[in-house]
């Protein structure tokens, strides 16, 4: 094994993050020619454990308790959400003047609340600004555990939460996150470790009292799959998401990403020699320009993933000003694939804030720009941070990152993640509401 491929816990090695000269290509095979061996140690070792076991086993590495010390420090630290500089822009986020609230997530919700037993009810529950909402995480294993775990409800249960999903998506956008989760599932029989990766290998949390407009949501969160709703004022959030799959398509499961691959190759593709000139920030995914640290052992090149939630990220990448009308309606439909979770009218009034902040964008690239090679990207402007990331495996013997492993983020940087700047907006009007009642009291007089 070269200097570059050396292995640091079993799981990872260092060639996901070491810089190399060359061109980094795609596999020439598909996924299955990755498949690692059945009887090899790493999946022998910990064949038949609970996810409980199999949590505490992987705690044990030096590795994972140094990245496990890093996030929980980071999940510690006071939110005020994903910035350029440190400091997050006021009054990005209004509330609708006339909000038309939808009944469908509340109601599903409270049938869910109905079927558990109150100790269940107190574990999913907590109140709707509760520091849990940033505690989710996407490994296999456990950092903390929020809620109640799918596998270990009854199945009129575990149905009833696919129903608030359901109730709270769009129709595709619950087909991604339940195509993701099952596609968990598939990566557990391959390597037959069903007790850890399933696809009910999930926390779910519900956050405040479900209302038509009062604040609350709900969070689930596991392997390759994290989904934050939040309804406040007529207006819903779905952000933090961070979805991915190893594989992420299968014989029977069509790519989760394709669409977005595509749009965005084709894009990247069209680039002229000046526009490719300033999107393209690094030759390749492991261009030897990048920083040290710059690609993670865990994020690889993703920054806005779990426990990043105050990270501040510069710009990268071009204007969206400098692309063409096209260019910039194919960028457009790349945000839109990327807020495709919500529905409609909530996806127009997302994408209408997207627009209005079109000229502060950027789109950035990391790799070649033909399809040929893993590549990254990112959308980036002050209502919406989006990320795509090729992986190298972890369950599949890809040692440098491929095209079927994939890793997305979504965030609404300047402080609406998890809804935040809307529920404080309402919350403040809520209180001038109060006190200008209280005013109108004391200043009123008996009626004659």
């Amino acid at each position: 094994m070269s200097q570059q491929d050396q292995d640091i816990d079993g799981y990872f090695t260092t060639a996901r993050t070491a810089a190399r000269t060359e061109a980094v290509e795609l596999p020439a095979d598909g996924w299955t020619a990755y498949l690692v061996d059945h009887e090899d140690p790493m999946l022998t070792e910990v064949r038949g454990l609970t996810y409980r076991e199999f949590t505490d086993r992987r705690r044990e590495a030096p590795f994972l308790q140094d990245l496990l010390a890093s996030w929980q420090a980071l999940y510690e630290e006071p939110f005020t959400g994903v910035t350029t500089d440190g400091t997050p822009r006021p009054d990005l986020y209004r509330l609708p003047a006339e909000p038309e609230p939808d009944p469908a997530p509340q109601a599903a919700a409270e049938a869910l609340l109905a079927l558990l037993d109150p100790g269940q009810r107190q574990a999913l529950r907590h109140p709707v600004t509760a520091p849990q909402w940033r505690a989710w995480s996407n490994p296999e294993f456990v950092i903390h555990r929020v809620g109640l775990r799918l596998e270990e409800l009854a199945e009129d249960q575990a149905a009833a939460v696919h129903d608030v999903l359901r109730a709270s998506l769009s129709p595709e956008g619950y087909a991604r996150v339940a195509g993701a989760m099952e596609l968990n599932g598939v990566l557990g029989r391959l390597v037959d470790l069903p007790l850890v990766m399933n696809d009910r290998s999930y926390w779910f949390a519900l956050y405040g009292t479900p209302d038509p407009l009062e604040p609350w949501g709900w969070q689930l969160f596991g392997h390759h799959v994290a989904v934050h709703f939040v309804s406040v004022g007529g207006r819903h959030v779905i952000a933090p998401v961070f979805l991915g799959g190893e594989p992420a398509l299968t014989e029977d499961h069509p790519p989760l990403f394709a669409a977005r691959e595509a749009t965005a190759l084709e894009l990247a593709g069209s680039l002229d020699a000046a526009q490719r000139a300033a999107a393209v920030v690094y030759a390749s995914v492991l261009d030897p320009a990048m920083p040290e640290g710059r690609v993670h052992p865990a994020d690889e090149r993703h920054v806005a993933g779990a426990f990043r939630d105050n990270r501040v990220i510069p710009y990268e990448g071009i204007p969206a000003t400098e692309l063409t009308p096209r260019q910039q309606a194919l960028l457009r439909e790349v945000a839109a694939d990327c807020l495709a979770l919500l529905k409609e009218p909530q996806r127009a009034a997302a994408l209408a804030l997207y627009d209005r902040h079109l000229p502060e964008t950027r789109f950035a690239w990391y790799g070649a720009t033909d399809g040929t090679q893993p590549f990254y990207l990112r959308l980036h402007g002050p209502v919406l941070l989006a990320e795509l990331d090729h992986h190298a495996g972890v369950w599949l013997g890809n040692r440098l990152p491929a095209r079927f492993h994939v890793h997305t983020t979504l965030r609404h940087p300047n402080g609406n993640d998890y809804g935040r700047a809307l529920i404080d907006r309402w919350q403040q009007q809520q209180e001038e509401r109060e006190r200008d009642g209280r005013a109108g009291q004391r200043g009123g007089r008996p009626a004659s």
